[in-house]
């Protein structure tokens, strides 16, 4: 189910409408630079020559979901609803 949800936003060009509602979400509200800190934080602690991608990445990654605001991931949901009830088959 999830794969025809995705497959229908993709067809329609939803998903990226999605996207860069999400991008603009999270850069208003202060996201983007608290995983930029989160990111300088792993560097500085690791060092600059033994930090890899994905050591990046690992790091920073549960950390960041966690602090997506609730109303950013409500927005997005009731969105994707409202889509999907005026696209249903």
């Amino acid at each position: 189910m999830r794969a025809a949800i995705n497959q229908k936003l993709i067809e329609m060009g939803e998903r990226e409408r999605l996207k860069e509602l999400l991008r603009a979400k999270l850069i208003e509200c202060g996201w983007r630079d608290q995983l930029k800190a989160l990111c300088k934080e792993v560097i500085k602690e690791k060092g600059i020559e033994n930090v890899t991608v994905e050591d990046l990445v690992a790091g920073v990654t549960p950390k960041g979901r966690a602090l997506v605001p609730d109303s950013v991931k409500k927005e997005l949901l009731q969105r994707i609803r409202a889509f999907l009830s005026q696209h249903s088959t």
